[in-house]
């Protein structure tokens, strides 16, 4: 029987702000990278935070990749690495994850003990935020409701079914990032859009090696995105990137944003676009508020940051940016 597929249709009017977007974003990333100013002349790239292109290039992806994975790698097993990197991908922040290291010790499968942790964050939260508002971390599974904090439920979770109904083994003895994704989604804490990413984190350690372009999840923001972009997407939102991905050089000619720099010797990813289409969604909120699908305004604006980042990266990427950005404003 034949299936009859749905056409995509770019819409070229909105759709090169796409590009746009991931040229001049990028070009902030270098001018920024290389000390150079101004870094934009955009002033909505100016006024709100947006993330890099590349999704490794964030602050909080650059701590997870140099001090949660590569920082004594020798001194955890497999398990303990994907349970460390569970951890600090909940709470999705630097200042928590170093406080809770600090005062309770490393996060090892045999050195997890829930009370004690929560108990510690439940101090902390009386003064200092804990979690990173980058993702709404609110899923919890009812089972979970007679736990009096999101954080103990959080970790609650992750001890009886992560570690405990042997997600964590399974994650390890897959063949593809569909199956670490999928592996995830049987956790009752996580839809598609955290276990997406976090199969994506999980990726950056050793123990795991799947190309980001075998398999991409749309999240919410890149669904308004594509919808904004596209007069007809296809048969799933992820059929449009890949469409961007399989066509990048053909589309970037056609608009005319034929400038964009990649890291060296790594184009962007099905997981990099995805986000960009994110992103995009946001930047089109200002620039044409007209189009309405899902609008709210864009909440963060761009705070500079005083702090440096040496970049690293997954050794098997084989990417190396050896310089210290030379500018103490980092936009992340």
């Amino acid at each position: 029987m034949m299936v009859n597929h749905k056409q995509i249709i770019p819409n070229d009017d909105i759709l090169r702000y796409y590009f746009y977007f991931m040229q001049e974003r990028m070009s902030i990333f270098w001018r920024k990278y290389e000390g150079h100013e101004p870094l934009t002349e955009d002033p909505i790239l100016k006024k709100y935070r947006f993330t890099n292109v590349y999704r490794a290039c964030d602050r909080v992806s650059q701590y997870l990749i140099r001090d949660v994975i590569s920082k004594d790698i020798e001194d955890y097993t497999p398990q303990d690495m994907l349970l460390r990197i569970l951890v600090y991908k909940i709470f999705n922040k630097i200042e928590t994850w170093e406080y809770v290291e600090q005062v309770y010790g490393k996060i090892r499968i045999n050195h997890f003990d829930v009370t004690e942790i929560s108990n510690l964050l439940s101090e902390r939260r009386r003064c200092l935020p804990i979690f990173n508002n980058a993702y709404m971390m609110t899923g919890t599974h009812k089972k979970y409701n007679y736990l009096p904090s999101k954080h103990e439920k959080w970790l609650s979770m992750v001890k009886e079914e992560f570690l405990g109904n042997g997600v964590v083994e399974s994650i390890l003895n897959v063949n593809s990032l569909e199956g670490v994704y999928r592996t995830l989604r049987k956790c009752s804490f996580l839809g598609d859009f955290l276990a997406y990413q976090f199969a994506i984190d999980f990726n950056y350690s050793p123990y795991l090696n799947y190309s980001e372009n075998s398999f991409v999840k749309a999240g919410i923001g890149a669904i308004r995105g594509i919808k904004k972009c596209f007069v007809s997407y296809g048969d799933s939102f992820e059929d449009a990137i890949h469409y961007v991905h399989d066509n990048i050089d053909v589309l970037r000619a056609r608009y005319g944003y034929t400038d964009f720099r990649p890291l060296p010797g790594h184009e962007p990813t099905l997981l990099d676009l995805q986000n960009c289409f994110c992103e995009t969604d946001k930047y089109l909120r200002e620039k044409v508020p007209t189009l309405q699908v899902g609008n709210i305004r864009i909440k963060q604006k761009y705070n500079a940051s005083r702090t440096r980042i040496l970049f690293s990266f997954p050794e098997k990427w084989g990417v190396e940016i050896n310089q210290e950005c030379t500018q103490k404003n980092l936009m992340e």
